[in-house]
């Protein structure tokens, strides 16, 4: 007889303990085990969370190289629990350590197949049974993780209609969802307290606004009300506020706004065909949100328009210099100028943030992020198994987002959801901004390096969005790299990965709608390739859902900077006319349901990883751990500059400190 030494790891979280009775079954490649009881003599407590229990099993012979074990869990004086292994580690005779990562609940009596740490392709496997462990774990996966389709036109989704229908591997902790449902009570309790949750009428002054936008408050946010009336603010959240990605060089002034030199640059000092010649003038061009039809919010109908703005970059600075808010021109679309009333011109910029609420939610935040995310981890769990180096890196990226997003489905963007309801593009117009946004989108602005190439925005100052991006980027492409070279040595092994082209594939045809015109690969044919697509996976899963979703209380706590709706139609003429700002902006009940949605969507939870950090550990081999920890004294580095680079700003840049950001779409 011959011993093996087994040592299981159960994972340190809520319920992850049973009390159920284990069994183990080792598979080699001379053989197998029987299937052995993990006996302890303080029985089901050896299984407690965060504890290891060693065991031994015993066999008549060497079973040679272990590939695979088998777990089930079985009743317990008829009680059927959950358990959550993170591991399960065993040492043979000859004295080899072989770690099989498991990561997941087991939750009934079935057997379970989990394969040694190291990463196969399929096409590498040489064993009948390791193949068949394979394929049997893709066809479970494609029966738990179906495609749907949620909106005609929009990307695919899990088919899933609450949390409670996905897999228990994919959902909330217990410490996450208690500490979600707990912020968003207390934000409705907080409603509810004040009366205001069902106030429909508009504000009276700005005085009773700031009574209620004070009660809770971040450093970002008091900024935002001090200065959300400046030229020089409105322009900077176009560079690092939540929608760092709309402005661009505009080399050839759009036909539609006949901006003049006149206009722009008084008694001749200056000319706008130089400056832009010199790459000095930038473009905002709202016009997906052309011609859609607004909401109707608490039986008043709402007003969104679909501005152009244009900016000057002088002294290092970028300033806005002319708005106007309709696509066509005309005689009741005036192009607003800073030089006009400033009561104009706070409008006129007060429709424009309106319209990039929108823009942002819609396009840049939601189907930008959270949708293809969705689509990235949908498509990995049923396509690419466990012992795949693809899942290895990539399924730490997935964390929580099927969970979240069917959340948003039910909460926010469904038929009484609160952005329908409470948002001027929420209904009708919604669907038609994102099917607009979904054919217009490329895969060269997802790549942030050849975004901001494409947009002719590398050189402007103080673009910390830019910057931090940039640098984050070369740290994940360097990771990638050499985690993707170590597999996939020459080009050929990319393209006889049966797995990765199915991948692709799906993320082509479910995300993208089979739409050619973005530039999404069909399929991966060389290494190059491979890395950078998986560059930005990784990038739009992390850094830019940070980008685009933390600051979203900071920048919308004071509501005038970024109101959610509007209710009266925009200003047709200048000059001087009534006071009309407080009525056109949202009404109260409006306000407040926007507020409390956006604190609990820029909330963390206390079980937060922040990106590189990888407290499951997937990967067993030497060299790709070593990849992992360059990897995570890359980011610390970063994370040091760009604390050093904000402690003289005063409006420090954090979005893109890469401690301060989930590895997923996890919020």
């Amino acid at each position: 007889m011959v011993n093996y030494e087994v040592t299981v790891y159960t994972t340190n979280c809520t319920f992850a303990a049973t009390f159920n009775n284990v069994n183990i079954k080792l598979v080699g490649t001379e053989g197998k085990s029987n299937r052995s009881w993990l006996f302890s003599i303080i029985g089901s407590l050896a299984l407690f969370k965060g504890d290891v229990a060693h065991f031994t099993v015993s066999c008549p012979k060497s079973l040679g190289t272990l590939f695979l074990i088998e777990l089930d869990k079985q009743d317990f004086l008829l009680f059927q629990d959950s358990w959550y292994p993170s591991k399960v580690e065993v040492r043979s005779p000859e004295g080899d350590t072989y770690c099989f990562p498991v990561h997941r609940w087991i939750t009934d009596r079935e057997v379970h197949r989990f394969r040694e740490g190291k990463a196969v392709k399929a096409f590498e496997e040489t064993n009948t049974l390791a193949t068949y462990a394979r394929e049997q774990e893709l066809i479970g996966r494609k029966k738990d993780y179906c495609w749907d389709e949620s909106k005609k036109g929009l990307p695919h989704c899990i088919k899933g209609e609450i949390p409670l229908s996905l897999p228990p591997e994919v959902t909330f902790s217990y410490t996450k969802h208690t500490e979600f449902f707990w912020t968003a009570a207390i934000g409705q309790a907080e409603q509810h307290l004040k009366g205001l949750e069902k106030r429909n009428e508009s504000w009276t002054d700005i005085d009773a606004l700031d009574r209620v936008f004070t009660y809770r408050t971040t450093d970002m946010s008091e900024y935002v009300q001090e200065l959300w009336q400046e030229d020089e603010f409105f322009a900077y959240q176009y560079l690092n506020g939540v929608n760092p990605i709309m402005i661009r060089c505009c080399k050839v002034l759009p036909k539609n706004f006949p901006v003049t030199n006149d206009m722009v640059f008084l008694h001749g000092h200056g000319s706008l065909t130089k400056e832009i010649e010199r790459g000095n003038i930038f473009l905002c061009d709202y016009k997906r949100l052309d011609g859609v039809t607004p909401n109707t919010i608490n039986g008043k109908k709402q007003y969104l328009m679909a501005p152009l703005v244009l900016f000057h970059k002088r002294q290092g600075k970028l300033m806005p210099i002319a708005i106007q808010l309709k696509q066509t021109p005309a005689d009741d679309n005036p192009i607003f100028l800073p030089t006009d009333s400033a009561y104009d011109w706070m409008m006129a910029k007060i429709f424009v943030r309106s319209a990039d609420f929108q823009e942002h939610q819609l396009n840049v935040h939601l189907l930008r992020t959270h949708l293809l995310a969705e689509v990235f981890a949908v498509s990995l769990l049923r396509n690419v198994p466990m012992v795949h180096p693809l899942y290895k890196l990539l399924v730490p990226h997935t964390r929580y987002t099927l969970q979240i997003n069917i959340m948003a489905r039910l909460a926010l963007i469904s038929e009484k959801g609160v952005f329908t309801e409470f948002a001027a593009s929420g209904g009708e117009a919604m669907i038609t901004i994102m099917e607009r946004s979904l054919s217009s989108m490329t895969y060269k602005s997802l790549c942030i390096p050849d975004d901001v190439d494409e947009r002719g925005v590398r050189d402007i100052p103080n673009y910390y969005y830019k910057d931090d991006g940039l640098k984050l980027w070369d740290i994940i492409f360097k990771f990638v790299e050499g985690v993707l070279s170590y597999y996939y040595k020459t080009d050929d092994v990319v393209v006889k990965d049966s797995e990765l082209q199915d991948w692709i594939q799906d993320i082509f045809e479910h995300g993208f709608l089979s739409q050619e015109q973005t530039g999404i690969p069909q399929k991966l044919s060389t290494v190059d390739e491979l890395i950078k697509f998986v560059t930005m996976v990784i990038f739009t899963c992390s850094c830019q859902h940070s980008a685009v979703n933390s600051g979203q209380y900071d920048y919308g706590a004071w509501m005038p900077n970024t109101p959610i709706s509007l209710q009266r139609p925009p200003p047709t003429t200048k000059g001087p006319k009534e006071n009309i700002m407080m009525q056109t902006l949202p009404d109260i009940s409006t306000t407040v349901k926007g507020m409390s949605t956006m604190w609990l969507l820029s909330k963390e939870s206390s079980d937060f990883v922040p990106l590189g950090q990888y407290p499951e550990q997937y990967f067993t081999e030497g060299f790709p751990r070593k990849q992992i920890k360059r990897f995570q004294r890359k980011l610390h580095q970063l994370s040091v500059d760009i604390k050093i680079r904000n402690e003289p700003l005063n409006l420090p840049y954090t979005y893109l400190d890469p401690a301060s950001f989930e590895n997923s779409v996890a919020i």
